[in-house]
């Protein structure tokens, strides 16, 4: 019988158990060591790549999937299908979302494709792309599904942590003056999410400082559906994040995932994020 699929890209994290068990499609985004190129999550585990930009004099770099990948993929399920939802990271940070739009015009309307930007990247877009999942395992029609996931993004927040600035002055997403600034001044970011782009949200001197400003992002969240909480190497924090947050969110409710390779080239080890859908009735 034909269904609808959710297709996302490697940076929404979301754990292999949880993408079987919702029958979620994965794009790999590039990670390019030099000379070589990895599919995300297919050639490289995190572990390999976070151990690999830890010792590596090379700094990695991203790209996103062409046309032509996508393309690849939405004509394998376009002849067994009501639809493609096809969801991916915000806009505003990389060109998956032009990659994917440009591949449905080259299908030609051969199935119903709706691209749909997150306005988020990990545990954000996660959440999003979890509600369509979750939709089309409810049975509702395609565009029921495309309501709701669109309906979602405006339920999802964003905060996190990073322990350290080093990688995003080596990818290039800040200066490496503001870097060594940080570093100078032993503070740590905290950034979020704002129509689709990363701003600011606020600098702390300590880890755990960091942390109680997580907390606080989701003791004031109101009625929280679901929670995503990531991290880069750094299993013992997020586990410690998650004990907190039961206070406030059901143990049940919270899940834990590891940084994938294509946003670990930005934060590096030491990223602690979180992401919430609130119920907004």
């Amino acid at each position: 019988m034909a269904k609808i699929h959710v297709i996302t890209d490697s940076t929404s994290d979301i754990p292999d158990e949880i993408v079987k068990a919702l029958d979620i499609i994965v794009i790999p985004i590039y990670i390019r060591f030099g000379e070589r190129i990895y599919k995300d999550g297919l050639d490289i585990t995190k572990e390999e790549f976070f151990h690999r930009l830890i010792n590596s004099p090379v700094q990695p770099a991203t790209s996103q999937p062409t046309p032509e990948d996508f393309a690849g993929y939405y004509s394998q399920y376009c002849d067994n299908t009501e639809g493609i939802i096809s969801i991916h990271l915000s806009s505003k940070i990389s060109g998956t979302f032009n990659s994917a739009s440009l591949a449905k015009k080259m299908m030609k309307s051969s199935c119903p494709i709706e691209v749909i930007d997150s306005t988020f990247n990990s545990a954000g877009s996660m959440l999003v792309t979890l509600e369509a999942a979750r939709q089309v395992k409810a049975g509702y029609s395609f565009d029921d599904v495309v309501n709701k996931t669109r309906h979602a993004i405006n339920q999802v927040h964003m905060l996190g942590i990073f322990r350290t600035m080093k990688y995003l002055a080596r990818s290039g997403r800040v200066s490496n003056t503001v870097a060594r600034a940080a570093s100078i001044l032993n503070v740590m970011p905290l950034l979020t999410f704002h129509d689709g782009e990363i701003i600011r949200a606020g600098l702390v001197r300590t880890f755990n400082k960091g942390m109680d400003r997580l907390v606080d992002f989701v003791k004031n969240g109101g009625n929280i559906t679901e929670l995503v909480i990531v991290h880069s190497s750094i299993p013992e924090k997020a586990q410690q994040l998650a004990e907190h947050l039961g206070a406030f969110v059901p143990r049940e409710k919270i899940t834990i995932t590891h940084l994938g390779a294509a946003l670990g080239v930005h934060g590096g080890p030491g990223v602690l994020l979180v992401a919430v859908r609130s119920d907004d009735k």
